[in-house]
């Protein structure tokens, strides 16, 4: 009896792009799980690490979680795996007897080293052993050799010789009188030297046949051989076997000694198990095909897709931390199972198949809302967890000084400095000081650092965040920011794309917009710089202050009847509110 198979993991991802309270709050909440006795839980992460992630990490000495760009159900999700094989060199009685014992219509044919020849089904088999009314000659043909047929009978070999080589032999039953059987040995063509008698225990058959030096005399029913028959067909050369089954079945069996190489379909249709199965399912409903053959780059064989298979539930499922939208979700996450999700950002447009945990809580922090399930647990986190905790909450809530810090914040803050035994300041000075964004990425990445995108209005908009000590840095590369995300608003279709620049010492910020120039033209802060640079004082929270005035505006323009273009869009994509 096999064991049972272990459940696939759950995968506890954030958001594309991620932030250090995104990559604290997989690891914490997976670490939650294992502390509630609840298995199979692991942390991960869509997107590459940054200086504040790192220097967290490496204070509470953590590994990154493990990177998962792309869930998207694919071949290997569903097919099977664990594929019933058979070698080329095979016979068709091995055939059947595989497909009988393990209920299959379909086997794949391997040569060495597991690469596929071909496939040899049920059918197939089939239309191989149905009579052939017109070609008689043909149904008592078989190609193989005396090794394989007493293999195929499961015989009593009395003697045998070049017993290894394949040969083309024809079955005739001795069941006429001696002298009709001589007659009839004669008239139909066939060589003795490629006949194989099958007889059962009459004696003057037996000697006629070898007296006519056929190639194999069979003995059916486990009768015994008299000893004089014995000798005298060693003597001659002539190859003896006992069948243990009665004369009509013993036909039937070395007729299926053949070798299925005859009968090899090596027309089949394969693919590779990185294909996603949105694409599959399209071929696959206008196809014929019994079972497609699942094929690794080399050739090599790895499992079997069938339409049925296409019915099984996908087995990945995730816990969203810190986003709730699927526009900021890894990539296929809308086509696996979302079980849980942990966020405390606003709603979005997001629907499941089945009830799911939602835990959203308005505080300045995901790793705030973990710390809290922790302690209304009765658990107590390690003080690595603890202390990873503490890095979430002070890098989201810049140290509680952002607008969106709220009293559980800092209560669950000091509670868990004392589990981990860190005082918070020291933390933050560690997390704030490990290096400038902006100095040390290229303009493309520093625009992709805790990137999200929105749609709002029927408009498609990104918003990036990065936080430095200071502007010294920013101002030096001002001018290359503004052209990425010029080049962002092309590759990604958006009406307009922002960079919040925030001063962590002076808790404010400067906005930096590229797009439709009707977006720019409604922001009421002061522009710095050419109207694509804007100083806003006091603003630290992209989710508390910046996304509800950019949606302020955007409601604004569709009061006012103003259509803005995201680029590349058609123009009904632009009349029809974007999904979300």
């Amino acid at each position: 009896m096999s064991s049972q198979a272990v459940p696939p993991p759950t995968y506890v991802i954030g958001h594309k792009n991620p932030d250090a309270d995104s990559i604290c709050a997989a690891i914490a909440y997976a670490a939650f799980k294992e502390a509630c006795g609840q298995s199979g839980y692991i942390a991960a992460r869509c997107g590459n690490s940054n200086a504040r992630i790192d220097a967290i990490l490496n204070r509470f000495q953590h590994p990154l979680p493990t990177l998962l760009m792309d869930v998207t159900p694919r071949v290997r999700d569903v097919m099977v795996s664990d594929v019933v094989v058979i070698p080329q060199e095979a016979t068709c009685s091995e055939a059947l007897e595989l497909i009988d014992e393990h209920d299959v219509r379909v086997l794949p044919v391997v040569g060495e080293d597991r690469r596929l020849v071909g496939t040899v089904s049920i059918f197939q088999l089939g239309g191989f052993f149905v009579p052939k009314v017109r070609a008689l000659r043909e149904m008592r043909k078989v190609q193989t050799s005396l090794n394989q047929i007493a293999r195929a009978l499961h015989a009593k070999v009395i003697h045998l010789s070049d017993a290894a080589r394949e040969e083309e032999l024809f079955v005739r039953v001795g069941a006429m009188d001696v002298k009709s059987f001589g007659q009839a040995a004669q008239s139909d063509g066939i060589l003795a030297s490629q006949s194989i008698i099958i007889v059962g225990d009459r004696a003057d058959i037996q000697l006629k046949s070898i007296n006519m030096n056929v190639r194999l005399l069979v003995i059916t029913g486990n009768l015994p051989v008299d000893n004089f028959i014995v000798e005298y067909a060693r003597s001659t050369g002539v190859a003896v076997m006992v069948s243990p089954y009665d004369t009509a079945t013993t036909a039937w069996v070395i007729r299926s000694a053949t070798k299925i190489d005859r009968i090899v379909d090596r027309r089949f249709t394969s693919l590779s198990p990185d294909q996603r199965l949105s694409e599959v399912r399209k071929k696959l409903a206008t196809s014929n095909v019994a079972a497609y053959m699942v094929l690794g780059d080399d050739g090599r064989l790895q499992g079997i897709l069938t339409k049925t298979d296409m019915l099984k539930p996908v087995r990945t499922k995730l816990v969203l931390v810190d986003h709730n939208e699927m526009t900021q979700a890894v990539t296929g996450a809308e086509e696996v199972t979302i079980t849980e999700i942990i966020d405390h950002h606003r709603i979005g447009s997001f629907t499941t198949n089945q009830p799911i945990l939602f835990i959203n809580d308005p505080v300045g922090s995901t790793c705030t809302i973990i710390a809290d399930l922790f302690r209304r647990e009765g658990l107590t986190p390690t003080p690595q967890i603890a202390g990873i905790l503490m890095g979430g909450i002070i890098s989201d809530t810049l140290h509680l000084q952002s607008p969106t810090s709220t009293e559980k914040d800092t209560l669950l803050l000091t509670w868990l400095a004392k589990i981990a035994d860190v005082n918070s300041r020291q933390l933050a000075d560690l997390i704030f000081s490990s290096g400038s964004v902006i100095l040390s990425n290229p303009p493309e990445k520093v625009i992709r650092t805790d990137f999200k995108i929105y749609d709002e209005e029927a408009v498609r908009f990104a918003v990036s965040q990065v936080e430095e000590l200071g502007f010294g840095n920013f101002w030096q590369n001002s001018k290359s920011l503004l052209r990425a995300l010029d080049e962002l608003c092309t590759q990604e279709g958006l009406c307009f794309a922002c960079l919040l620049v925030t001063d962590i010492n002076t808790q404010n910020s400067l906005l930096l917009l590229k797009g439709d120039p009707e977006i720019t033209k409604r922001i009421t802060y002061s522009s710095v710089e050419d109207g694509e640079i804007f100083d806003l004082p006091g603003i630290v929270s992209r989710k508390k202050q910046l996304i509800p005035y950019l949606g302020t505006l955007l409601r604004e323009l569709n009061h006012d009847g103003v259509v803005a273009v995201n680029r590349n869009a058609t123009p009904a994509s632009v009349a029809a509110p974007a999904a979300s």
